[in-house]
Parts: C-alpha cells; sequence; structure tokens
C-alpha cells in the first residue's frame, strides 16, 4: 500500500517538475527580446496560422512595451488572431479596449470593421459548417450589433477603403434581419398574438428600409390591424402597400 502510495507521488511530482520546467523555458524564451522581435514572431505565427501562438506573443509585447511603436498594431493584430481562433469574446473586448485608448487612430475604421466581422461570423459554428442555414436563423442580437458596426464605419468613415464590403454587409444583414423579424410576427399571427404581430412588422420596416420582406411586413401590420378592429390603421398601411406595391395590394379589395 506505501509502495504504490509513493509511486503515485512520485510520478505526480515528475509531471509537475516537468511542467514547472517547461513554463521556465516558455518564459525564457523571449527573455530579453526587443519589441521588435517579439512583434516579428507574433506576426510570423499569425501569418502561418498559429493563432493561438501568435496572441501569447502579442500579450508579452504588450504586457512589456504598452507604449512602444508596436503596442497599437499588436492589439489590433492579436484581436484578428483571437477573430482566427475562434474567441471572439476576447477578440471584442481586445477591438473595445483599442477603440477605447486610441479613438483618434487610423485605424479606427478597421476596428470597427474587425469587430463588425467578429459579429458577423458568430453563431456559425461547427454545426453550421455541416449544415448551412440562413442567417436569418441565426443569432439575431449578434447579427444587429454587426449591422451596428459596419453602420457606424460607412457613417463615420466615408474614405475607408472598408466601406465598399461593409454597405454589401449591411445590406445582407438588412434582408435577413428584416426577414427573422417578419418569421416572428407570422409565428405571433398563427397564435394570434395580433397586437406583437403588428409591432414586430412595424420593428422590420422601421429599421430595414429595403428590405424585400418590408412587404410581407405591410401586409401582416394590414391583417393584424384588422384583427385587432383598427380598421383606420388597415386602411393607412393598405393605401402605402397600393402605392408601393400595387400588385401585392390587391388581394385585400
Amino acid at each position: 500500500m506505501n509502495k504504490k502510495f509513493w509511486k503515485i507521488l512520485s510520478i505526480a511530482l515528475l509531471g509537475y517538475t516537468l511542467s514547472a520546467c517547461s513554463s521556465l523555458s516558455d518564459k525564457d524564451r523571449t527573455e530579453g527580446w526587443s519589441a521588435n522581435q517579439l512583434y516579428q514572431t507574433a506576426k510570423e505565427a499569425l501569418n502561418s496560422g498559429r493563432y493561438e501562438d501568435a496572441v501569447k506573443y502579442y500579450e508579452i509585447l504588450e504586457s512589456r512595451y504598452p507604449l512602444g511603436r508596436y503596442a497599437q498594431q499588436a492589439q489590433l493584430e492579436s484581436a484578428y488572431a483571437y477573430h482566427k481562433y475562434e474567441e471572439p469574446d476576447n477578440a471584442l473586448d481586445t477591438i473595445d479596449r483599442y477603440i477605447r485608448m486610441n479613438p483618434t487612430a487610423n485605424n479606427v475604421d478597421y476596428a470597427l470593421y474587425l469587430r463588425g466581422l467578429v459579429n458577423f461570423s458568430r453563431g456559425s459554428g461547427l454545426l453550421d459548417r455541416f449544415f448551412p442555414r440562413s442567417i436569418a436563423d441565426l443569432d439575431s442580437v449578434r447579427q444587429k450589433e454587426a449591422f451596428h458596426d459596419f453602420s457606424r464605419l460607412v457613417n463615420r468613415y466615408p474614405q475607408s477603403k472598408y466601406r465598399a464590403d461593409a454597405l454589401q454587409r449591411i445590406q445582407h444583414l438588412r434582408n435577413t434581419l428584416a426577414q427573422s423579424e417578419v418569421n416572428v410576427a407570422r409565428y405571433y399571427m398563427d397564435r394570434s398574438a395580433y397586437l406583437a404581430a403588428f409591432n414586430r412588422a412595424e420593428y422590420a420596416i422601421k429599421h430595414y428600409q429595403g428590405a424585400p420582406s418590408v412587404i410581407d411586413a405591410l401586409e401582416i401590420k394590414i391583417r393584424a390591424a384588422r384583427q385587432l378592429g383598427k380598421n383606420d390603421l388597415a386602411d393607412a398601411n393598405l393605401r402605402v402597400l397600393q402605392q408601393n406595391f400595387p400588385e401585392r395590394a390587391a388581394k385585400f379589395r
């Protein structure tokens, strides 16, 4: 019994010693490195797809040289590494810290763009890679945040090189978020929750003008208003439908 105990204890102590030596070795490897050496090593890891290693080197760089010439760039690149390493919370925290600490920096437009990308991609995990589905079925909260991020970018930085791609993503998000709201409104209609259906349809029209499903939202508002006995409200929405989509309004006559 005692021999077995001491054997287990020896193995445990050996494992701890090896772990400690490994940690010391990792620490010693970068001891005395310049900011440039740390940055170039992190950049090399990032470019080669070793995102976990890249994050570690960027963190060491920021902790040792917080006011150095590489500090700002290291923050942005570490945020991108977190994004590629599928750690969105860390990516967003790093981006927000960068914007808070450098509100007038030249790369704030990229920070907003990257923030939008992180939120845009969030929610599309392993199952979605094998079973693709509409973005309207994913976490609409994150998609709304992405919509807001890209909108801030295009409004605040009209000359940004990221603006064109952001506009395309805004259009895609507008369409799918509007469809998501319409899906919820239909759900409420099917369950005779007419006021809730009216409100969700109205939200879609107000916030996602230009989306194809706005037509469906108008129709839901008309039907919901009639069910609620609000005929004046139904007629007002019907007039809007007639002016903009007369072929769809015909079925309400």
